[in-house]
């Protein structure tokens, strides 16, 4: 069966415009909503979205300032924390199961700290990564990279105002250390650098700057008492970020880590099957909990 897919604009508080998409039966309750990672980037998630689509409505958006969410002004986390809230407020969603990739995964976290009633279960992938992950995640990029490709990465990084081609180049080398097949990670990040556009650098950088002003880690206890009963993390192994960082995390936050084999920073690329059982099976039990008479997951013929 075909999922229904349907789309809009919806007006937040201050008039920005953030753009939206459903797929699956919006009458659904509660639905699924995608957070997609950057900060800067436009959606990205559109095939993780159809491995649960046919359980409850899946929601993804271009966060304000990104895709076809276009804004001009300051960007806080707690501004992109209301306007998920706002978005749920639109969709007549007063809950949602929330499922963060990356950067995602900070949005997902702040939201539960600042609306712990309005997540039905939290599903974070990739992260968040708190404490000192980021002198690992170098020596590992750096052990995948040539030293050719870090050089002129760094070249590209200075560069003031770069063209089209320079900057699909850079974020081209930026991404490729991603995955764990280095190979088909090039092609993939390639073709990401080409799709995931424009990137907003004052974006990144002003929330980048918020992020390290008030950090997560400053919240663990707080986020641990104001998560859903239904939370997890999801990892990958080779992603270049250090999966201990998430060992840790999962420890503080009393929540189950799952880690997927043989996999990157965007594991469903590489393994869609166990990404797709992983969300399939999260999605089912937050849904049960809250209808235990709803019929899931209809046989495959």
């Amino acid at each position: 069966m075909t999922s229904t897919t349907t789309q809009g604009v919806a007006t937040m508080s201050d008039a920005a415009r953030v753009s939206w998409r459903a797929l699956g039966d919006r009458r659904g309750q509660p639905p699924v909503v995608l957070l997609h990672g950057g900060p800067g980037l436009p959606d990205y998630l559109e095939d993780v979205a159809p491995m649960v689509a046919d359980l409850a409505p899946v929601y993804r958006y271009d966060q304000r300032g990104t895709g076809r969410s276009p804004w001009q002004g300051s960007h806080t986390p707690t501004r992109h924390v209301d306007d998920l809230a706002e978005l749920l407020d639109a969709w007549d969603a007063p809950t949602a199961v929330l499922v963060g990739h990356s950067y995602g995964t900070d949005l997902a976290s702040r939201f539960c700290l600042k609306y712990p009633e309005r997540a039905a279960g939290t599903l974070l992938m990739c992260g968040p990564f708190v404490g000192d992950w980021r002198t690992g995640e170098r020596a590992e990029r750096n052990r995948r990279m040539s030293v050719a490709q870090r050089e002129r990465l760094r070249v590209l990084e200075a560069v003031p105002r770069r063209t089209e081609e320079q900057e699909v180049e850079l974020l081209t080398l930026a991404w490729c250390a991603d995955h764990a097949d280095l190979e088909r990670g090039r092609r993939w990040a390639a073709r990401a650098a080409r799709c995931r556009r424009p990137v907003n650098w004052t974006m990144n950088a002003e929330l980048g700057a918020e992020g390290r002003a008030d950090p997560l880690d400053d919240h663990l206890d707080a986020l641990r008492a104001c998560l859903p009963a239904r939370a997890e993390l999801l990892g990958a192994r080779q992603d270049p970020r250090p999966i201990s960082a998430l060992e840790s995390l999962a420890r503080r936050l009393a929540v189950p880590l799952t880690r997927i084999e043989s996999a990157g920073h965007e594991p469903w690329l590489e393994q869609p099957d166990a990404v797709r059982a992983h969300l399939r099976r999260f999605v089912r039990e937050v849904l049960v909990a809250g209808d235990g008479d709803r019929h899931l997951d209809p046989p495959r013929h």
